[in-house]
């Protein structure tokens, strides 16, 4: 049934907890007693059903009883469930969006990267039902920040249905801080999506054991000097990545030219001089080792990949798991990089075009619109390997794709936190954003999660 609309009321007894809806609601809810328990987040409250005439698909709550399921005293757009077998009446969902950032006193909080995101995200739950809040880990069942009257307000707030999350680092996410945090989710049954950052050589080796890939996947190995050694001597062009790494940070990029090699980095600004010339592979290695300082990287085989004005090129194909549960593509960009950057990422002064526009350049548009369909295919079908070999919800993913100078793909790159700053499009709620709320509003329709009685 559609979404259904609870108005609060004024009561005279301010201890009195009931509902009013109409007869009709209550017969369309398939509703048996007119006592049951209304379940709002985790929070069960016991509530007598008082049928009076009124707007069908309404249901009008006392205050009192808003501060019992501890939910601000505004209108809600809500879901309805009702669980016969538990005689409750599931209304939602509510749904948590963790992430880091500065408590700065009684100033309105900045999400960072996401704060528009967020704000994007509660007007697509509030129009589809369902009620969002924005949350720090620290905080996490004293304080979140919900959005009203063009602000983020502080409140306590019912515990989640599902979370969401977008935390920046992943420092953070090792740090012993988060690990208490996800180990209370476990034991409150709350589901997370996405909970971690994923590594470059773990998204490796969950698909290069798939034979069907293995023509898609650069050759890649960890950082050694044995294993540098031989991908220098067997590739004119290498890439060494941080396993850890985002956003194109601490990158280098080596070639080999004739009796020299030449080494560039992500390190440096676009405007500091960057490439350096080194005569020897000995001299090579000696200026990588500190540079790497003790960090896991690895080595990647240089794809010559298509360009745009001479300006390096790949394709950051979002996919999100959708209403049956399958994976879909929502957006597609070509992410053109900066003059004098090796790197495409947008965080590295990249911009962002339609892949058609993009590709026109280098092939007719019917070739164009069969390499955009393969290069989706191929992110599906990431996804769900990713999926299956990875622990945990996973239910986005932002796959980076390169397409070589003779039209075949490439993936460069699996994002399980992928960057909200760029797609095609100028909808409101972008189809990506709309996609996570069908997500969580599915895992929080479909959980089996305990309820705390009131």
């Amino acid at each position: 049934m559609p979404p259904i609309t609870i108005i609060p009321i004024e009561s005279a007894n301010r201890t009195d907890i009931f509902a009013h809806m109409s007869s009709q609601l209550y017969k369309q809810l398939k509703l048996e007693k007119y006592e049951i328990k209304i379940a709002i987040g985790k929070k069960l409250v016991k509530v007598n059903i008082q049928s009076v005439e009124m707007t069908p698909n309404e249901i009008h709550f006392p205050e009192n009883l808003f501060h019992h399921f501890c939910l601000p005293v505004q209108p809600y757009t809500f879901h309805a469930i009702y669980k016969k077998e538990m005689n409750s009446l599931y209304l939602g969902p509510i749904i948590g969006l963790v992430t880091d950032f500065k408590n700065k006193g009684n100033a309105e909080p900045h999400f960072g990267s996401i704060h528009n995101f967020c704000e994007e995200l509660h007007h697509g739950i509030t129009e589809n039902g369902g009620f969002l809040y924005v949350f720090s880990y620290s905080e996490f069942s004293v304080q979140g920040y919900y959005f009203a009257n063009g602000i983020w307000r502080p409140s306590g707030l019912p515990l989640p249905d599902v979370i969401y999350n977008r935390i920046h680092s992943r420092r953070l996410e090792f740090g012993k801080e988060y690990q208490s945090f996800r180990q209370t989710l476990a034991e409150l049954c709350i589901p997370i999506f996405n909970d971690r950052f994923l590594s470059k050589w773990e998204v490796h080796e969950h698909l290069i054991h798939e034979n069907h890939l293995h023509s898609y996947i650069p050759d890649t190995n960890i950082f050694t000097k044995d294993n540098l050694t031989a991908f220098i001597e067997k590739y004119k062009t290498i890439f060494i990545k941080p396993v850890h790494g985002s956003q194109g940070r601490n990158i280098f990029k080596l070639q080999k030219e004739d009796n020299h090699f030449s080494l560039e980095s992500s390190v440096t600004s676009p405007l500091e001089n960057s490439k350096q010339t080194i005569l020897s592979f000995e001299q090579t290695y000696r200026l990588l080792k500190p540079l790497v300082n003790n960090r896991i990287y690895i080595i990647q085989q240089g794809i010559s990949l298509l360009t745009y004005q001479s300006r390096g090129m790949d394709y950051r194909v979002l996919c999100h798991k959708n209403h049956q549960n399958k994976w879909d593509v929502t957006s597609v960009v070509a992410r053109i990089s900066a003059e004098n950057e090796f790197v495409s990422n947008i965080a590295r002064g990249g911009e962002i075009m339609s892949p058609l526009n993009a590709l026109k350049e280098n092939m007719s548009v019917s070739d164009a619109k069969r390499v955009i369909a393969q290069m989706k295919d191929l992110a599906i079908e990431t996804a769900l390997i990713i999926e299956r070999k990875t622990s945990g919800i996973t239910g986005e993913l932002g796959i980076d794709i390169g397409i070589d100078q003779d039209g075949k793909p490439w993936i460069i790159e699996v994002n399980s936190k992928p960057s909200k700053n760029f797609e095609d499009g100028q909808m409101k709620i972008r189809p990506s954003a709309k996609a996570i709320i069908q997500f969580c509003t599915n895992l929080a329709l479909y959980s089996t999660s305990e309820m705390e009685d009131s």
